[in-house]
């Protein structure tokens, strides 16, 4: 009887015992896949959707005739392929996403615009980062008047609304380039990255490893961007996202008044052509329809990094 009680207790303990090791394979499983922070599903599928949309702006023009997106390239109002129009027509496979009220190729217009967007949103928040880096750097290390002159300038700009301003400006400069453009929104967007790394950077400059830069004789330049600059990375990148984001939704919305680039193809312009030639109401669905899935499909992209970033940035974001 104790013979079979002991092979009982053991055959049980060999059964917890595995049970025990299935756990924790499986928790070292999911473990291993959160070794490389930067390997975030969120992170990877965000980026995949703005690389899309680099590489349909690049590859689309070998496959698809860039010169559609003039006017009168093709008969006008049809109806993407598979769909009919107002008059009862089908949509052409050589027009899959059916042309606008000027005959211009909707397929050619997403190809051309959807990467013009995207590079205003960039050019204007990598310029707005750029100076936040400096100026936010400078105030949160130098301290003092410096310090002092930077805070109000930024909590200045931030009073002033930006979309007012750009309205203004470009109803009295007139037609304006994307490079312009962008530039005019880059002097919007940096207020928020340069509060950020004020804030992280005084945070961060009594910390052990900064005292001990300084004791070893470190000049100020290398501390700065050196030492300290490699921990604000995912902060930064999480700013540079953000302000992508505020940079699109200001440039189309200028366009959408029709205060953008006049003859470069984008996203908002097509909106504004399509508003203004009565798309709404005369159900050409196609024509504002498919860039604002588009502008969706890139807003969701960039919210998508965005969350990456707060997981890679906090740890406790990460769920095993």
């Amino acid at each position: 009887m104790t013979d079979q009680q002991s092979q009982a207790h053991a055959g049980e303990a060999q059964t917890a015992q595995a049970d025990m090791s299935g756990v924790t394979e499986k928790q070292m499983r999911r473990m291993r896949r959160f070794d490389n922070p930067w390997r975030n599903p969120k992170l990877m599928w965000g980026v995949g959707i703005l690389l899309g949309i680099v590489a349909m702006g690049i590859l689309g023009r070998i496959f698809w005739d860039p010169d559609l997106v003039f006017v009168g390239s093709a008969m006008p109002r049809q109806a993407p392929y598979g769909f009919e129009n107002l008059r009862g027509q089908e949509g052409l496979l050589a027009h899959p996403l059916g042309t606008d009220g000027s005959g211009r190729d909707m397929l050619a217009a997403i190809i051309i615009g959807a990467p013009n967007s995207l590079f205003v949103g960039l050019l204007a928040s990598l310029v707005g980062m750029s100076v936040g880096i400096v100026l936010g750097f400078t105030a949160g290390f130098v301290r003092g008047r410096t310090d002092d002159v930077i805070r109000v300038l930024s909590d200045v700009m931030i009073t002033i609304p930006p979309l007012l301003i750009l309205v203004v400006f470009q109803a009295a400069y007139g037609d304006v380039t994307l490079t312009m453009m962008a530039l005019l929104i880059a002097c919007f967007v940096w207020q928020s990255p340069t509060r950020l790394i004020r804030a992280q950077v005084l945070s961060m400059r009594e910390s052990g490893y900064v005292q001990m830069a300084r004791l070893s004789g470190a000049s100020t330049s290398h501390i700065m961007f050196r030492e300290m600059l490699p921990n604000l990375v995912p902060y930064l990148f999480g700013s540079f996202i953000a302000n992508v984001t505020t940079s699109i939704v200001t440039a189309v919305g200028l366009e959408v008044l029709g205060l953008g680039p006049q003859r470069i193809p984008t996203l908002g312009r097509t909106i504004y052509e399509a508003i203004n030639a009565g798309a709404l109401i005369q159900n050409l669905w196609w024509w504002w329809g498919l860039p604002t899935l588009l502008l969706a499909v890139m807003f969701i992209g960039l919210l998508l990094i965005n969350l990456g970033l707060d997981e890679v940035s906090n740890p406790r974001l990460r769920k095993l």
